[in-house]
């Protein structure tokens, strides 16, 4: 894992167990659901990647999300 923090896209920084919002509509590949603008999602998960975090929604569960289209809750 880096030293980089991994910072969501208005550059506050994420942690383990954080809420965070959608801010643009998503597709999920593989799916034909889109995940919509303000969407809340709890309970996110790190992977060592600072542009990416793992989460699971009520659509879709084992999403990874990057973190361009995410902010803090």
């Amino acid at each position: 894992m880096t030293d980089d923090p991994v910072r969501d896209s208005n550059g506050t920084p994420l942690n383990d167990g954080d809420s965070v919002t959608l801010i643009k509509d998503l597709k999920v590949k593989g799916t034909s659901e889109t995940i919509k603008r303000g969407t809340l999602v709890k309970n996110i998960r790190l992977n060592g990647n600072p542009g990416e975090i793992e989460c699971n929604t009520k659509q879709v569960k084992g999403l990874v999300l990057k973190t361009e289209f995410l902010k803090k809750a």
